[in-house]
């Protein structure tokens, strides 16, 4: 998805899917391309937020001044330029490496 043409849509009540966003969007006479709520990819639950990519920058923007702000389910959503994703230092977690004793314990 290009960038200025997608919008962040935070502060999703968790039970709310890509159908109610749709239906909001569609409310306001907006038509997102592709509607998408990220989920945790372990408990299969909404992480609270999704995106929106529209046609052109100029019907983002307009997303983005009709939702911002806007009650969906008791929640006031929070609506924004999507920015890309930072690169994450992953190293897979675990000992660093270590053989199970803690580093400083090594001996030289």
């Amino acid at each position: 998805m290009e960038e200025e043409k997608k919008v962040y849509i935070g502060n999703l009540e968790y039970g709310v899917g890509e159908g109610d966003l749709k239906t909001l969007l569609e409310e306001k006479g907006l038509a997102a391309k592709e509607v998408s709520v990220i989920m945790d990819k372990y408990t299969g639950r909404s992480k609270g937020f999704g995106f929106a990519e529209f046609e052109t920058a100029d019907d983002a923007q307009k997303a983005i001044d009709a939702l911002n702000g806007q009650e969906l389910n008791g929640r006031a959503l929070k609506v924004n330029k999507a920015q890309k994703r930072k690169p994450r230092n992953d190293f897979g977690g675990g000992s660093g490496g270590s053989s199970g004793r803690n580093s400083r314990d090594r001996r030289y």
